[in-house]
């Protein structure tokens, strides 16, 4: 727990299955048309299981909403990283991707996804820091934090010419005993 992903290209493990199969329990109702992926393999499955279970034929992968690369503090734990750079280690450049790049890169996937497919009906599997980035952009008088709970549910709309988010990392859906690892 606590250890910085990034990049890192690891799967689902039993907790994260099941919290994906209870995420598509709750979006069973709506009218999916199509899915819009992260490559990296944990966002890949999450997507798979979902559309296995809504019955949507459409999961399109999309390299720009892969999450934040961590540079050198991948893999790591907070603790790990004070014992081997020090307290101060966010001041220091560790080869991390900059926040204002990530959220450009959700800001462009989102504009480009609302002008190019006019479905209001999508959904995208992503990660906390790339949303979170992304929302703080789009709606800075909203969000002062990033942080995102895993398989947490954010609904996010076009009006005009600004964005709404009518739901933020809702886990409703996740707040129940039926989570067995």
């Amino acid at each position: 727990m606590g250890r910085a992903q990034g990049l890192s290209d690891i799967p689902l493990n039993g907790e994260g299955r099941q919290q994906a199969k209870l995420l598509a329990e709750r979006l069973k109702n709506g009218p999916w048309e199509m899915i819009i992926t992260s490559t990296l393999t944990r966002a890949r499955e999450t997507a798979e299981i979902i559309a296995h279970e809504l019955g949507v034929r459409d999961v399109i992968q999309e390299h720009c909403i892969r999450e934040i690369d961590c540079g050198l503090i991948e893999g790591t734990t907070e603790e790990q990283r004070i014992q081997t750079w020090g307290q101060q280690w966010r001041d220091l450049d560790l080869g991390m991707e900059p926040y204002e790049g990530v959220a450009a890169r959700g800001i462009r996937f989102v504009n480009d996804i609302s002008n190019k497919l006019h479905n209001p009906y999508i959904l995208a599997v992503s990660h906390g820091a790339v949303i979170g980035l992304t929302l703080q952009q789009l709606m800075p008088h909203r969000f002062t934090t990033p942080y995102m709970d895993n398989a947490s549910l954010t609904v996010i709309t076009q009006v005009g010419d600004h964005w709404e988010c009518t739901l933020y990392n809702d886990i409703s859906h996740l707040q129940n005993d039926n989570i067995d690892v």
